[in-house]
């Protein structure tokens, strides 16, 4: 079975790549993974709930990543299977920069067995484009909302102004702000200081990631966090979309 699909997400590529690296984020974005363990370099094992139509179990996979070349590409191999079925995945993706963002282009090779394999390619295509835009969707909700930091405001004093609320004591002068110019205000403006970038934390072999319990609140929960390559993966069998890599 093959499967080709591309996804635009409105993030820089080197931000894309490096959530599609962090298991903590994937983790809470793949619909239906409860589970990730690092057990190897770039591997993984997983354990996701979820299926086709009728054809629906727990399974359990392993995943690696194998040919990264940052930001550019990578290939992610994958294995699972559960009561529903088997199924072995191979899966080429690449990012590109693109006007606003990147797109994401995946192409996935795929055998299925068992049950999931009754079910049809045309039902398995189907549920595999439709959960990969909620997988990207998600992702990029992800970086988004990480990128929402407050913004601080830079009080601009001319001359020594009293700092707002404050009494001088007997004798004693006020409180006052230091003094920007007019110049290292020009500077501030001209120069906004960027983003933090995500901290990369090296995952070490054994280390568990699993998904937060779900809010009481009712209601759409759509960027449950924000990787895609296991989407592919587990989105072409029904098992959804899936996990992918530790930073190269």
């Amino acid at each position: 079975m093959k499967v080709v699909g591309s996804a635009l997400l409105g993030a820089p590529r080197a931000q894309v790549w490096a959530a599609l690296q962090d298991p903590a984020v994937l983790v809470r974005t793949i619909p239906g993974c409860e589970r990730l363990e690092a057990v190897g370099d770039e591997v993984y094992k997983m354990t996701v709930s979820a299926g086709v139509a009728s054809v629906k179990g727990v399974y359990q996979g392993e995943v690696a990543l194998t040919d990264p070349e940052e930001p550019e590409r990578f290939v992610l191999r994958a294995r699972g299977q559960g009561t529903p079925g088997t199924v072995d995945a191979t899966v080429q993706v690449r990012l590109s920069e693109v006007d606003g963002g990147t797109r994401v282009d995946y192409d996935a090779d795929a055998v299925v067995g068992g049950m999931i394999g009754g079910v049809g390619q045309r039902m398995l295509g189907s549920v595999a484009k439709r959960t990969a835009g909620e997988f990207f969707s998600a992702v990029e909700s992800a970086i988004l909302s990480a990128d929402e930091t407050p913004a601080q405001e830079v009080t601009v004093v001319h001359g020594m102004t009293p700092v707002a609320g404050a009494t001088a004591g007997h004798g004693a002068a006020a409180p006052t702000l230091p003094v920007i110019s007019e110049d290292e205000l020009a500077g501030i403006r001209e120069s906004p200081t960027p983003p933090p970038e995500r901290p990369t934390r090296p995952v070490q072999s054994g280390q568990v990631f699993t998904r937060p319990p779900k809010p009481r609140k009712e209601g759409p929960s759509r960027a449950a966090l924000a990787a895609f390559a296991l989407g592919a993966f587990i989105a072409l069998v029904g098992v959804l979309v899936g996990y992918l890599i530790a930073r190269a």
